[in-house]
C-alpha cells in the first residue's frame, strides 16, 4: 500500500467520476482504475461497486475513505513540520554551489544581496565544475547551485537569474584593440583560445564558433579563466570572457570589446531538487538576486 493510491481513493470519493478524479491526480483514468484495484487486492476488501452507470462505494469503502482522509491530513502535517525544521536550518546556513567561471566574480554581489535581505543566513559557498555540482546536489552536500543552463539541469527546478554577456578579449597589440564593439561576423580569421571541455564555458563558446565559422585553437587550452586571460594578453589569440569576469580590473595588456549581431550571452540559473520543501524560499532568493543583477548589468560598460 502506498500514499498515492490512498490519494486516488479520496479523489474518487470527492469527484464520484473516474475521469475527473484521474485529472485531479494528474494521471490517466486507466492508471487510477488499476491502482484502485491493486489497493483492493492488497486490503482483501471490495471498496467499490462497479456499474456502467455510476460509482458506488461499499460501506467498507466509505469507512476507509473517512480514515484515509485522516491519515492524509496527518501526513501533510508531518510534511509541514519537516519543512519548518528545514527552514530553521536554512536560516542558519545555506550551502550554495557555484561554477568557477562565476564564483570569484559573483560572490561579492551574492554576499551583498544576502547581507541586505537575509541577514540571518550564513552562506557556505562550494566552487566546483558543473558535473561535480550536480553530483553534490544528488548527495545532498549542497542544497542549490548557481550555474549556466544546460541539458543536465533539466531534471531540477531551474529558475533564471540573469543573462550574462560574453565579451571579446584581445591583446592591446591586436588590430581590434581600439574598437568599442565588433560584429560577430567579422571574427572569422581569428584563432579562438579555449578553456578545456570540463568547463561549461567551453561548450558555450564552441556553439558560437560553429555558428559563425570561428576556429578554436587546439594548441592552447586553459583550465582556468586566468590562464586564458594570459594567453590573450600575450597575443596568442582572442577569446570570449563572461562579462562579470572582466569587471574587477586585471591585466592591463587586455582590452575587452562588446560583441554585437548578435550579442553572445549565457543563461545563469539557480537550480535545486523538485522535491525540496524550501522552493518558496529559493524563489524569494532568486527574485532578489535577479533584480540586483538586472540593475548591475543594465547599462554595463566593457572595461578597456
Amino acid at each position: 500500500m502506498n500514499i498515492r493510491n490512498l490519494e486516488y481513493l479520496v479523489a474518487l470519493a470527492k469527484h464520484r467520476h473516474f475521469q475527473r478524479a484521474a485529472e485531479a491526480c494528474n494521471v490517466s483514468q486507466p492508471t487510477l482504475s488499476a491502482q484502485l484495484r491493486k489497493l483492493e487486492n492488497e486490503l482483501g476488501l471490495q471498496l467499490l461497486e462497479r456499474t456502467t452507470r455510476k460509482i458506488r462505494f461499499t460501506q467498507t469503502g466509505l469507512r476507509l475513505v473517512e480514515q484515509t482522509q485522516v491519515v492524509l491530513r496527518e501526513i501533510e502535517a508531518l510534511k509541514n513540520m519537516a519543512s519548518s525544521s528545514h527552514y530553521q536550518n536554512l536560516m542558519q546556513t545555506l550551502d550554495v554551489g557555484i561554477i568557477p567561471t562565476l564564483a570569484p566574480y559573483i560572490f561579492s554581489h551574492l554576499n551583498t544581496v544576502c547581507r541586505e535581505n537575509f541577514p540571518e543566513i550564513e552562506l557556505e559557498i562550494h566552487e566546483a565544475q558543473t558535473n561535480q555540482l550536480l553530483h553534490m546536489l544528488e548527495s545532498d552536500t549542497i542544497k542549490c547551485a548557481i550555474m549556466t543552463s544546460n541539458k543536465d539541469t533539466s531534471k531540477y527546478v531551474e529558475l533564471p537569474l540573469f543573462d550574462e554577456p560574453l565579451v571579446l578579449g584581445v591583446s592591446h597589440q591586436h588590430p581590434y584593440s581600439r574598437m568599442s564593439e565588433i560584429d560577430m561576423g567579422h571574427l572569422k580569421n581569428n584563432k579562438i583560445l579555449m578553456v578545456d571541455d570540463g568547463n561549461c564555458l567551453h561548450s558555450q563558446v564552441l556553439r558560437y564558433c560553429y555558428q559563425f565559422e570561428l576556429e578554436p585553437d587546439s594548441r592552447f587550452v586553459a583550465m582556468h579563466l586566468e590562464t586564458l586571460r594570459r594567453g590573450v594578453a600575450f597575443n596568442r589569440g582572442v577569446s570570449f570572457f563572461p562579462l562579470l569576469s572582466t569587471q574587477q580590473g586585471g591585466n592591463e595588456n587586455i582590452r575587452y570589446i562588446r560583441c554585437v549581431s548578435p550579442e553572445p550571452k549565457r543563461k545563469v540559473v539557480l537550480i535545486f531538487h523538485r522535491s525540496d520543501p524550501m522552493r518558496k524560499k529559493y524563489e524569494i532568493l532568486r527574485n532578489v538576486i535577479a533584480r540586483y543583477m538586472e540593475r548591475y548589468l543594465l547599462d554595463y560598460n566593457v572595461m578597456a
